[in-house]
């Protein structure tokens, strides 16, 4: 009979356990409270914004979370963000904030352990905010033109693509590039870039024939989750794509422990806070 050392068994499965993302958590719907925010500053506006709005409240009604939709800066406030569960960046672009106050609330909201879920042009967003940047994990470069192209999930078990194919083929959409990328992401799904036959510029090369499409990571409190897929507007139509925002809702909520504000450690945007 062999000598299993148990404790070393047992040490190895708590290592695996540690290493292993683990989604298998239930939300309470019916105690997830969203805010959708959509302002979008001086340039381009996507025409997908009223129906991503359309389909996250559908979603709502479906699953039971409340959701509330805004555009205005000023709801940026300690105050208000504190009864939220996560914040949606639907679409926005461009500068969305009109203080530094603002910014700070959103800072504080994410310190305090709150949620953010960034959808498509997000990471377009605040493109000269440090704290931003590495919030969302990375900011917009440029993308190929639009057309069919692949999606080729790696994690599989993450609740905003596990019920997509391992490719997940596109039938129109944005290959987005973004610079700046976090090291600490969890890719969760990546684009493939040989089943792009429409080519802008010169492909970046730090990834090969891949570039990451979708992921997700804590970040100085709080968890974040984005997805660069979603340019036209009829993918919010779409169950699957829909079942992907969800997904990707879900998991920013993580645990549902409450903000708590305590940790809110900034009181006024410096040099040296951008940076955590």
């Amino acid at each position: 009979m062999r000598n299993f050392n148990k404790p070393v068994i047992w040490m190895a499965f708590l290592l695996l356990w540690c290493v292993i993302p683990v989604y298998a958590q239930k939300i309470r719907w019916n105690k997830v409270k969203v805010l959708v925010y959509t302002k979008n500053g001086k340039g381009f506006v996507h025409d997908n914004i009223e129906n991503s709005v359309k389909a996250i409240q559908e979603l709502g009604n479906t699953h039971g979370f409340h959701v509330d939709v805004s555009n205005h800066p000023s709801d940026f406030t300690d105050q208000n963000l504190a009864q939220y569960d996560v914040l949606i960046f639907s679409n926005t672009n461009n500068d969305v904030f009109d203080t530094d106050a603002q910014k700070v609330a959103l800072m504080r909201y994410i310190q305090a352990g709150g949620g953010f879920v960034g959808i498509h042009s997000a990471s377009g967003t605040e493109r000269n905010w440090p704290w931003f940047k590495q919030l969302l994990g990375g900011t917009f470069d440029w993308h190929e033109p639009g057309q069919s192209f692949d999606v080729i999930v790696i994690d599989g078990e993450h609740p905003s693509v596990a019920h997509l194919p391992k490719k997940w083929k596109r039938a129109k959409d944005e290959c987005y590039y973004l610079k700046e990328m976090e090291v600490n992401l969890h890719v969760i799904a990546v684009n493939d870039l040989t089943t792009i036959d429409k080519v802008r510029e010169r492909r970046p090369i730090t990834f090969g024939n891949k570039f990451p499409s979708v992921w997700c990571h804590e970040f100085d409190g709080g968890r974040a989750w984005y997805t660069s897929l979603g340019h036209v507007k009829e993918d919010y139509n779409d169950p699957q794509f829909r079942k992907h925002i969800l997904g990707g809702i879900q998991w920013a909520v993580g645990k549902q422990s409450g903000r708590n504000y305590s940790k809110a450690h900034t009181t006024a945007l410096t040099e040296k806070n951008q940076h955590p």
